[in-house]
């Protein structure tokens, strides 16, 4: 059999999604189904006065009407997760309905259940609300104001918690010959996936069993959360996560609606259905990113850094999400050092409530925000001291591997600067500056822009994860079953969705047993069908959950060989076994097939003695540390300058992510992290009005981008297998998120050098870039 990894083969998920035989949320009927809807707080800060229900219960179709005060006694409140040690925190959970006080525009007040989703719609404008409004904050640096509005009594000037990590001898930046800072602002972005959040509930009365299909990248994390808010045993609650259109990350954090839909499921005994519609994701699925950082950098004239520290202070939206905490603390603070080898680092978080929606992970995670910043004062401090970027780059980033930044991350394999050489010689560099050169002398703003970035990755090492102040460990659960007829099933406890592990894992668990990808199948994001998982976000799925499937599935060619041993009367040390075969060594003629063993595992009747019968193999992976992919991108730009729009003319990325099993959905990934980081760069941007109003709540006023706006990526790989994980996979869902950012805006920085703009705020949109040229020809 031809080895499978490292081969782009196509997705073993397509054929059924391409044809339209997924089955997604709601695609779930079942009968005597119900249909809930939301019943959403127009104003951002307010105190509930009243709440009347009676026309929308007596409106034909309606079958019940839940409001905060029904279900407060009934339903806990959604705890975040990652309360991050080492912090004053004080969390503000989500509650299930608003009972006396609304927090911001979005939040669900009351909930109709009727016969039909257009009647529970149409009943939702039949329930009348009394509000007395209250004065609203919205940006993070205007709640800490002495003057600002206070959303909870108990948390003064609206700080939720301070975090530190790091430190810099402030002689250090007294010393130095050269010192750089610039306010930086990370925008507040909305995932915004193609398929909506929604739940569907079906209650069992003579079991006591109650199933939830959910959009969640994370199933048993929804169990558990949903276990204790609603009182109900681990062992009765059952999570699916069906086929999904998209997360993102805003599908890891753990709602109340899931929660609210599956008590009514109880209480009326019939399933109810809710589906999200797009309105509502834009007003209450959580946001990302909103950040603001102030990054100070330390160097000498010839170009060396000595120092960076970086102050965020993070927007949290009006609750703690489920991982609120964690991104602009670990996510962000760990890695303010980038890929360079500076010497002293510091990092302080502050994060503050305000009236909008929670913020939560998008994907990267406080990686891109982490990069953006660094990549964006090295541009900074090379313009300071009149040195090309790119020599910048080359004195500063990691020489050698492992290597351990300054917040104590252990990067742990690849050249850096042979990444960045061949990003430079791919684009043609010197070439590349004499084009810009020449466009210039005739009136054309050409600009480069680079990134050279590493991300932390793999969420799971218990032990480094406590020693960093992570708290618990995400280790990751596989199980690999085979039948009789030597078809496998492999369990894995991450969840999946679009990344293309029906695929890569089919092929790991192929290469390893030297069977078909086709008689391999893979079963995720049900809690009944697998025992425990952490679910999938921050490239972990393929380091952890594959390291996990490797490990598994090396225990049963272990246990096959043991097997075959015994039916050929020989010992395990006189086997060879390669493409599914074990052979008596130099008898060749000799052997048994992975597909026969299987069979004789199953059947049990000729096993060696005391050996138990089937092959099964589950591993609980527990990393020793963290995974780094990291790689050099580089883009050209051209703004126009009477029009100020910014046209992407290319971009080359080459990404170290690890070990590569599948080199097609390798660059399809990075492919789609690109175009999220090129869009928060040049056009995606959550507004609010002062009172906490979403202004950019439809598509018409948030801009995504389309295939139209881009060129033909230019991507490649150098791999370097990480030592962490046993596939030697690094991970590369994120980035392109992680690097395009920053690439794009010190592209167009450098277009409008002439101008003398130093920096601008994401999104460059035409006006903002137009106005920057303007104000600089009148400068």
């Amino acid at each position: 059999m031809a080895k499978v990894l490292g081969k782009p083969i196509k997705r073993k998920e397509d054929p059924k999604l391409i044809t339209g035989h997924g089955q997604f949320t709601d695609d779930i009927k079942l009968p005597g189904m119900l249909f809930a809807a939301m019943k959403r707080s127009g104003l951002a800060h307010a105190k509930i006065k009243t709440i009347n229900t009676d026309q929308a219960l007596n409106h034909p179709g309606v079958v019940a009407v839940y409001t905060g005060k029904d279900v407060q006694d009934k339903i806990k409140p959604i705890r975040s997760i990652w309360l991050v040690p080492g912090c004053d925190l004080i969390p503000k959970d989500r509650v299930p309905l608003a009972v006396d006080k609304v927090n911001y525009a979005g939040e669900a007040v009351a909930m109709v259940i009727a016969e039909s989703r257009y009647v529970a719609r149409d009943a939702l404008d039949l329930i009348e609300v009394e509000y007395e409004e209250l004065p609203a904050v919205v940006h993070q640096e205007a709640a800490l104001a002495e003057s600002a509005p206070i959303i909870y009594e108990d948390v003064p000037q609206n700080i939720a918690f301070t975090w530190k990590a790091g430190e810099v001898p402030e002689e250090v930046f007294a010393n130095a010959e050269v010192v750089v800072n610039q306010r930086l602002v990370e925008q507040r972005v909305i995932a915004n996936p193609m398929e909506t959040r929604g739940a569907v509930a079906q209650y069992n009365p003579g079991s006591g069993d109650l199933t939830i299909w959910c959009t969640t990248q994370n199933p048993h994390i929804h169990r558990m959360t949903y276990a204790d808010a609603l009182g109900v045993a681990e062992t009765k609650l059952r999570i699916i996560a069906p086929d999904m259109g998209g997360g993102f990350g805003a599908k890891i954090a753990v709602y109340t609606e899931e929660a609210v839909v599956a008590l009514a499921a109880m209480e009326l005994k019939q399933p109810v259905k809710w589906i999200e519609d797009r309105q509502e994701h834009f007003l209450a699925t959580s946001h990302a990113r909103d950040q603001v950082i102030t990054t100070e950098l330390a160097g000498t004239k010839d170009g060396k850094i000595l120092a960076v520290r970086a102050k965020n202070i993070a927007n949290l939206g009006a609750y703690l999400s489920t991982m609120g905490a964690g991104v602009p603390t670990i996510d962000f603070g760990l890695m303010i050092t980038g890929a360079y080898d500076i010497p002293h680092a510091a990092a302080e978080t502050i994060g503050v409530y305000t009236n909008t929606t929670p913020t939560d992970a998008y994907r990267g995670a406080g990686k891109p925000e982490a990069s953006f910043q660094i990549e964006r004062i090295i541009n900074l401090y090379a313009d300071k001291i009149g040195m090309d970027p790119i020599e910048v780059r080359k004195k500063n980033l990691v020489a050698k591997v492992p290597y351990t930044n300054a917040m104590g991350c252990n990067y742990d394999s690849g050249d850096y600067h042979g990444t960045l050489d061949k990003a430079l010689e791919t684009i043609d560099y010197a070439a590349l500056r004499k084009e810009q050169e020449d466009a210039r002398n005739n009136g054309r703003l050409l600009g480069i822009g680079i990134s050279t970035y590493v991300e932390l990755c793999g969420l799971g090492p218990s032990k480094v994860a406590g020693a960093i102040g992570l708290g618990g460990g995400l280790w990751e659960n596989s199980t690999i079953r085979v039948h009789p007829s030597g078809k496998v099933t492999v369990f894995t406890g991450a969840s999946p969705h679009g990344q293309g592990e029906g695929t890569t894992f089919a092929q790991v668990v192929a290469e390893k047993f030297g069977i078909p990808v086709e008689d391999i199948e893979l079963v995720s994001g049900d809690t009944l069908m697998i025992s425990m998982g952490w679910g999938t976000y921050g490239s972990r799925t393929t380091p952890v959950a594959g390291g996990a499937l490797a490990i598994a599935a090396d225990r049963i060619v272990e246990k096959a060989k043991l097997i075959a041993a015994h039916e050929l009367e020989v010992t395990v040390d006189d086997l060879d076994f390669s493409d599914g075969v074990f052979s008596v060594k130099g008898q060749p003629e000799k052997q048994r097939t992975f597909k026969e063993i299987a069979w004789s595992a199953n059947n049990a009747w000729n096993l060696p003695d005391g050996m138990e019968p089937a092959l099964e193999g589950q591993c609980f992976f527990d990393p020793p540390d963290f995974v780094y992919p990291f790689g050099a991108h580089i883009c050209v730009v051209e703004v126009d300058p009477d029009t100020g729009v910014v046209e992407l003319k290319r971009y080359v990325s080459v990404d170290d992510v690890g070990r590569i099993i599948n080199p097609m959905i390798v660059e399809g990934q990075v492919h789609g992290g690109l175009a999220q980081g090129i869009g928060q760069a040049l056009w995606e941007q959550s507004v609010y009005s002062d009172k906490g109003q979403l202004l950019s709540g439809t598509f018409m006023d948030y801009t995504m981008p389309k295939a139209k706006f881009f060129p033909k990526f230019e991507s490649s790989f150098v791999e370097s297998p990480s030592p962490v994980n046993q596939l030697g996979a690094k991970g590369v869902g994120e980035t392109g998120t992680t690097a395009a950012p920053s690439a794009i805006v010190n592209a167009v920085m450098d277009a409008l050098a002439p101008f003398g703009v130093k920096d601008l705020e994401m999104p460059l949109t035409p006006e903002k870039v137009w106005r920057a040229i303007h104000d600089g020809r009148k400068g």
